[in-house]
């Protein structure tokens, strides 16, 4: 137990010395009572010398004084050694966080990490800062007494060392048990500190679906695990502290008997009895204290083997030695035959080859899961190819330093974090030595700087945890002033405008137009409308490149681009008024409207009503009973099995569900719900049934696909 804490001692071992010094010191006034009370009552008191009798209680006082002022800087010392190794490994644990690559964040609780920094690192500082007082000088009092009550009566100091291990017999015996005990209940910490951060990251959406009940329950079921966690830690610390409390006394009994029978015959001195007891005391209660000592060591221990985990993962993605610095690119990015994973179980990217000429503008669409952001984070260097190389103008990105990468490469994200400081600062996290001028021309750039100013704070304005007093597209475009206060070549948008409303998209992607000249810009985007002007989209289909090419390319050779293209221009959102409406040949795709006349079709067209639902909000749930059918017009949704809370797939523009419901009362087989701000045209069950009144042939083809749908679904 004690191995694991003593390696953060290593660093500090001189100025150890003086605390060690002080426990010496202390140690031998700690012998000195028992000793004097010896002298005291054989030479003061029997032999009714006064001279004596002041000599001891004036060195006694005189070592008292002494004692208690090197114990309080030893005290004082220790306590500052504790608190640099305690914020020591506080920075080691942050920096080491820093250097783990996405993959570890991708496999782990935030809520654990967190706990590892309260509950774990609070463990091992609880332990180290009772090292002195419950550990160093109870075993080294323990060993003087041992050595004192030698000198006065070796037999019975023999008998008594021999009856020691009754102290730590039941220590030892529940140690094991104990340690495993406080490592199950900080892992359980750990649990429900993520369950808690889910639950403060997302208030609104908590409400917004009334799952309190259902998070409360969650909740209430972590919390009753942590209370067995914590009920049999406890309890096992007790089983040692009281089975050593327990020795302590039944060894102190049985020597109090020997030794006063030994002074009954006269064999010792009364001086020498009470001496002896007093030296025994002090040495028994020296084993309770270490014995007292050992669930704080568990704990430690525990919290030290949970640390060390976390320090012992390895980067992803690490620099190589010799790894060299990139030039600004001359000609192009390639993948040549890329091959990728994130889980080793299927293919993200499988056999990918491309290039991307310097000074392009390019984009990555294609389905949901298609390999379009892997290819985005393998060119960040995020992650490494399995098979294959990205080369940046021949180089192996392998080879080169991401810090020279990144130097010269932007990014901004669909949801763009700001942090909770000033503006000024959060843009100034681009480029940390900008200066005042060139943050108010990334503002500028970025077309923000006049509502900054508009903020009684101005740039000195507070953005809030995450942003959060500012709207989505004031945080996207302070997001982009961060990334252009850089000036960098290479510029990637990874759904940089997928989670905001119409308006807000149009605006942006006018802004990111115009930025992208004389960059090399990289878009990874679902709706195709944005990519209309790249000079090449690449057309990502089950991690394979299904097709490149312009827009006008795709279109002519009727393939995958053509279709999802012929799928989203079928719905239109004006981005000035927010107006949606569905095109009938749209609604011939689908399998229920397939046979209905082109006329009928136009007419339901009409029929269809726009809908708008903001971001991480339900549509429908699970089980309900639906009444009316949804198209996409705008946004993105996630379809989600609630018995495995696992997202089945992702729709966007162009795709719809929930058509099973114009039929009748059919529960819905699945939960949808908005990523970002969606905008939806629905069709309403009574006016469909209409529908199917005025045409019978049109019903009877609808419930052939219906059976079909059902049957498949047994199946």
């Amino acid at each position: 137990m004690l191995r694991p804490l003593l390696q953060y001692f290593r660093p500090y071992r001189l100025q150890l010395i003086p605390v060690v010094l002080a426990s010496v010191l202390e140690m031998f006034f700690n012998a000195q009572i028992p000793m004097s009370v010896k002298f005291l009552i054989d030479r003061a008191l029997l032999g009714h010398d006064q001279r004596m009798m002041f000599l001891i209680l004036g060195t006694l006082a005189a070592s008292t004084v002494v004692v208690t002022l090197t114990s309080v800087g030893r005290d004082y010392l220790f306590a500052k050694i504790t608190s640099q190794i305690i914020a020591s490994l506080r920075q080691r644990m942050f920096e080491h966080l820093q250097r783990l690559s996405l993959a570890f964040y991708a496999g782990t609780d935030a809520g654990d990490v967190m706990s590892r920094f309260s509950n774990d690192l609070g463990a091992v500082e609880s332990g180290l800062t009772a090292g002195v007082s419950w550990g160093l000088q109870p075993f080294m009092d323990l060993l003087l007494s041992a050595a004192l009550v030698f000198t006065l009566e070796w037999r019975l100091a023999t008998l008594g060392i021999l009856l020691c291990p009754l102290c730590v017999l039941g220590p030892r015996l529940f140690s094991k048990r104990a340690t495993e005990a406080s490592v199950a209940k900080q892992e359980e910490e750990g649990r429900i500190m993520s369950s808690l951060q889910e639950t403060l990251m997302a208030p609104a959406a908590v409400r917004a679906f009334n799952l309190q009940d259902l998070i409360i329950a969650r909740f209430r079921e972590r919390n009753m695990l942590l209370l067995g966690a914590g009920l049999r830690q406890r309890f096992m610390t007790s089983l040692m502290e009281r089975s050593a409390a327990l020795g302590t006394l039944l060894l102190q009994v049985v020597v109090m008997g020997i030794s006063g029978y030994l002074a009954f015959r006269g064999v010792i001195t009364i001086g020498t009895f009470a001496a002896f007891q007093a030296l025994f005391v002090s040495l028994s209660y020296s084993f309770m204290y270490l014995a007292q000592y050992t669930p704080n060591l568990i704990s430690a221990s525990g919290g030290v083997i949970r640390i060390e985990e976390l320090l012992q993962e390895k980067p992803g993605v690490e620099d190589v030695p010799g790894a060299v610095d990139l030039a600004p690119l001359r000609e192009a990015l390639e993948f040549q035959d890329v091959q990728f994973s994130y889980t080793g179980e299927q293919r993200h990217l499988d056999g990918v080859t491309l290039s991307i000429p310097r000074g392009k503008s390019v984009a990555f669409v294609g389905p949901s899961g298609s390999g379009k952001s892997t290819v985005v984070n393998l060119l960040l260097r995020f992650y490494d190819p399995e098979a294959g190389g990205v080369l940046f103008d021949g180089t192996d990105l392998r080879h080169a330093t991401r810090a020279s990468l990144r130097a010269m490469t932007s990014v901004v994200f669909q949801e763009s974090v700001l942090f909770n400081t000033t503006v000024r600062e959060n843009i100034r996290m681009g480029k940390p030595d900008a200066s005042e001028s060139d943050i108010e021309a990334a503002a500028r750039a970025a077309e923000i700087h006049d509502f900054i100013m508009s903020l009684p704070q101005g740039y000195d304005t507070m953005c809030g945890e995450r942003g959060g007093r500012f709207s989505g597209g004031q945080r996207q475009r302070i997001a982009i002033a961060r990334a252009m206060l850089r000036d960098p070549s290479i510029l990637v948008l990874d759904e940089a405008t997928s989670a905001l409303d119409p308006a807000t998209e149009a605006a942006l992607n006018a802004t990111f137009e115009r930025l992208a000249r004389g960059r090399t810009m990289i878009s990874v985007t679902h709706r195709l409308s944005t990519v209309v002007k790249m000079d090449c989209i690449f057309v990502m289909n089950q991690g394979k490149l299904a097709q490149s090419g312009t827009h006008e390319e795709l279109l002519a050779r009727y393939g995958l681009y053509a279709h999802l293209w012929h799928k989203q221009s079928g719905v239109h959102v004006e981005a000035s008024t927010g107006r949606a409406h569905v095109d009938g040949a749209l609604l011939a795709d689908i399998p229920l409207l397939a046979d209905a006349s082109e006329a009928t079709r136009a007419e339901l067209t009409t029929w269809f009503a726009a809908e708008r639902i903001d971001g991480g909000r339900e549509i429908f749930h699970q089980g309900e009973v639906g009444d009316r059918m949804y198209i996409i017009a705008h946004g993105t949704v996630d379809v989600i099995r609630e018995d495995t809370q696992q997202v089945i797939a992702k729709l966007s523009d162009g795709d719809y569900f929930g058509e099973m419901a114009l039929l009748g009362d059919v529960p819905r087989n699945a939960t949808v719900r908005t990523e970002g701000p969606c905008v939806c045209l629905t069709l309403q069950r009574d006016q469909f049934q209409q529908l199917m009144l005025r045409e019978p042939a049109l019903r009877e083809r609808i419930e052939q696909v219906a059976a079909a749908r059902t049957a498949a679904r047994e199946l």
